[in-house]
Formats: structure tokens, C-alpha cells, sequence
């Protein structure tokens, strides 16, 4: 495996709320994603979902309060908790997550990215 510039790999894509795949890892995978707005509410029954903030402001919403992440700070979803992710304008992020792990859970929507379309850049 070569040395992943995470910049480089930014600069791929426009898609927002459309992970992109960087890497995996005893069976987790590394994705980028870039936001504006919301994406669905959803959970994921069985996987904690880390979420690391590279540009702009994302926040987490959660049922029993929002967690606000900035540049540099990361957040860790725990499996079977209700979330709706919500970004800034052009905001860049990195989550780090079971490879089982479906794009937005259970919860089908327009924004839902099938296991079989997940690109790796």
C-alpha cells in the first residue's frame, strides 16, 4: 500500500454525502465524505461510526443533544444511536468504520448510497 495523501484524495471528488473509500484496515474502512446540509436520520444496530472533521463544521445530531465537531476534533457515533449528520457549507470528513456498515443504516433515502456503488478513490 502507498502513503495516502488525504488532501489529494479531497480533491477527487464533489459528491457531497457520498463517502468515498481511502483504505481499509483489519475490516474497517476509511472514508472521505464532503457535506452541505443534512443528510437522514438513521442509526446502524451493529457499528460505531468515528467521524474526524478536516474542514468546515459538522454536527451530529443526536436525539438527547447535538455534538459540534470543528476542524481537528472527532466524534465516535455509538452502534444503535439515532443520528443525523449536518454540515456547514463545503465541509470535508473522514469516518472510520465496519466494512458491514451500511451508508445510512436501515433508512433508505434519495441520499443513500448502495453497498455496491461505494467507490474507492
Amino acid at each position: 500500500m502507498n502513503k495516502i495523501n488525504i488532501g489529494e484524495k479531497f480533491a477527487l471528488f464533489n459528491e457531497e454525502w457520498t463517502p468515498k473509500v481511502i483504505a481499509e484496515s483489519n475490516g474497517q474502512l476509511v472514508k472521505l465524505a464532503k457535506g452541505s446540509g443534512e443528510l437522514v436520520w438513521h442509526h446502524h444496530e451493529h457499528e460505531d461510526e468515528l467521524f474526524l472533521v478536516f474542514k468546515g463544521q459538522l454536527t451530529l445530531q443526536l436525539r438527547d443533544g447535538d455534538i459540534v465537531l470543528n476542524p481537528g476534533e472527532m466524534y465516535v457515533v455509538p452502534k444503535g444511536v439515532e443520528h443525523c449528520p449536518k454540515a456547514a457549507r463545503d465541509t470535508h470528513f473522514l469516518m472510520v468504520e465496519p466494512a458491514s456498515t451500511a451508508h445510512t443504516g436501515d433508512t433508505a433515502s434519495d441520499q443513500t448510497v448502495p453497498f455496491e456503488a461505494q467507490e474507492w478513490i
